[in-house]
């Protein structure tokens, strides 16, 4: 028996007060950064590389030029290659509400195309972010008429301060491990994380390696456990976790946040890394592990690793648009925040 379509009237019905204030919040959402002296940048969809993270798998297509000749694009998995490139061209504060494609995602909180809000300011305090994010939250609470945000039985005020915790305290508050004692500036003790994992019951393989012990324990003990009774700044990311953000002093943790309301990641924000030899490095190393793991990779954009090293020091937020729709509207899934859903044979 096949599913009701979005669009039948008593499906579209049920939907259209969470899209009334997706519609509230978007305009808000342009509004707080225009006050804030933004510029919206609109960036192509299209790209060389959809991005070169392990676990970001792409929707690829194919380009056919006037003379028959065929290449290979991807539909890009965030636009955070062509602001930095906007970045290095001479922009200093922009920001992108866009769509985005990810393949291998579905589900409640996940969504094979969905909206990004990315952000960036140069030459400015990578705290400052924080500052933002904090301001948002409350500017897109006014905006849905909510007093509080929620996700199923988890609620967050958004009247309050966000609380800012570290990676490190967040994993000895919740799961009980001391995270500092598995890594350092040089190594990851594999075998001591394995060991910490296995002892609160979380199943360990043979092939898992730091990272992926860091985020079976994060998914399971830490994330669940933020942003409740208020946003959650979860600051000081191991260097391991860097992805595109430039080390700390201390060079064991990144400048790297992430933000989180009623156990929901909401955003992921960086200082970011403008060493384009380092990022190259980091690239190569995410897309050997990728291999590994789907037995395949992406191409790497030299054009953006060009503007990389041209681009002034800067910071930068990637803000789930739709789950922020969700938290301040009360809907229980993704899909009910989307004005049109994708859809698959059988689903809707």
């Amino acid at each position: 028996m096949s599913k009701t379509s979005w669009w039948q009237k008593a499906a579209y019905a049920r939907r259209r007060p969470f899209l009334q204030a997706r519609a509230r919040l978007m305009e808000s959402v342009r509004q707080f950064f225009a006050a804030r002296g933004f510029v919206e940048v609109d960036t192509a969809a299209l790209q060389i590389s959809p991005g070169n993270e392990t676990h970001i798998s792409a929707f690829a297509t194919e380009l056919v030029g006037p003379d028959a000749a065929r290449s290979r694009l991807y539909l890009h998995s965030s636009p955070e290659f062509a602001a930095k490139k906007l970045l290095a061209a001479g922009e200093s504060r922009i920001f992108s509400l866009t769509h985005v494609f990810r393949n291998r995602e579905r589900g409640p909180l996940h969504h094979p195309e969905f909206t990004l809000l990315e952000w960036y300011r140069a030459h400015e305090p990578y705290a400052k972010l924080w500052d933002d994010c904090a301001a948002l939250l409350a500017a897109a609470a006014a905006a849905a008429g909510a007093r509080q945000f929620q996700f199923r039985s988890a609620t967050a005020d958004p009247a309050l301060a966000p609380e800012i915790l570290s990676v490190a305290e967040a994993f000895e508050r919740h799961a009980g491990i001391d995270l500092l004692q598995t890594f350092d500036a040089a190594h990851c003790d594999r075998h001591a994380l394995a060991a910490a994992a296995a002892k609160i019951g979380l199943r360990v393989t043979r092939d898992d390696t730091w990272s992926d012990l860091f985020s079976k324990i994060f998914s399971d003990q830490v994330e669940p456990n933020l942003g409740h009774g208020r946003a959650t700044l979860l600051i000081d990311y191991p260097a391991p976790e860097a992805a595109l953000a430039r080390l700390q002093k201390d060079r064991r943790f990144a400048e790297r946040f992430e933000l989180f309301l009623c156990g929901v990641e909401l955003a992921n924000g960086f200082g970011e890394l403008t060493d384009a030899s380092e990022q190259r490095l980091r690239f190569m190393a995410a897309m050997e592990e990728r291999r590994r793991i789907y037995g395949e990779t992406y191409p790497i954009d030299e054009d953006f690793l060009a503007a990389l090293a041209e681009m002034p020091p800067s910071s930068g937020v990637a803000l789930g648009f739709d789950r922020l729709v969700m938290l301040a509207s009360g809907a229980e899934r993704i899909e009910d925040v989307l004005w049109t859903p994708v859809v698959e044979k059988g689903i809707s």
